[in-house]
């Protein structure tokens, strides 16, 4: 079975902890700010469920963007690695 989206990002924050990713997503016609750092995922703009086995993205949210920053995240100074990665091809992540 595959991974979903957001396990794909929190696999690679866990194999890459120097880095937190911020994600725009739209989920319901809702648009939220996730960050995921070290494999864990949390909503900058609403709340998040506390048992981390409940995805914070579902399969229908529509990804607008991932930022990657240098950790540990500063939001008044944030360090950005690389900005608006979006999906590749088939909506395949690009993160390697």
């Amino acid at each position: 079975m595959s991974l979903s989206k957001i396990q794909q990002l929190e696999k690679y924050t866990i194999k890459h902890p120097q880095e937190v990713l911020l994600i725009t997503v739209v989920i319901e016609e809702e648009k939220d700010k996730v960050m995921i750092f070290k494999g864990f995922s949390s909503s900058l703009m609403g709340p998040t469920e506390f048992n981390a086995e409940i995805p914070l993205i579902s399969e229908t949210a529509e990804i607008i963007s991932i930022d990657r920053l240098q950790s540990p995240y500063n939001p008044k100074e944030p360090k950005y690695i690389e900005k608006r990665i979006n999906l590749g091809k088939n909506g395949k992540l690009i993160l390697s």
